[in-house]
């Protein structure tokens, strides 16, 4: 039986997204909490999106900026997110090509204000970005940043 191309249990997009949260976290020290190199950050990793994908994130940033512009466009282990005032993650996008998945994932971190009793969704999938999912998005990120 081949030995699948794992590292510590991690497979190779893993390694290769810990590899990028690194460098980020470099960057970002070095720009310090300066959004105009985040929005630039995160245009860039939209832009190397495939066409699915980018055209699903293109959406994401759309309606974070509009409904929530207080968070701030950061990566997130390269993924375009948005954080909070502290820096830290509130909503980003995973895309589906990144691990090879058959969707990609919007997901929302601790920090989004989406509790609902004992549980509630904080990752959902979409395959296409419609007027529907826009609503429901920005709907989600308005509730998310309340």
């Amino acid at each position: 039986m081949a030995k699948a191309d794992t590292s510590q249990g991690l497979s190779k997009e893993e390694r290769d997204a810990v590899r990028q949260r690194a460098k980020e976290l470099r960057d970002q020290e070095k720009a310090g909490k300066n959004r105009a190199a985040g929005d630039k950050a995160v245009l860039d990793a939209i832009a190397e999106m495939e066409p699915a994908d980018k055209s699903l994130a293109e959406g994401l940033y759309k309606v974070v900026t509009e409904v929530a512009p207080d968070l701030v466009p950061k990566t997130y282990y390269g993924m375009p997110g948005f954080a909070n005032a502290e820096g830290k993650i509130v909503v980003f996008i995973q895309a589906a090509a990144k691990f090879k998945t058959r969707y990609a994932t919007i997901g929302f971190e601790d920090r989004a204000n989406l509790d609902d009793g004992d549980l509630w969704p904080i990752g959902f999938a979409v395959r296409n970005w419609t007027p529907a999912v826009e609503a429901k998005v920005t709907e989600i990120v308005r509730k998310a940043v309340s």
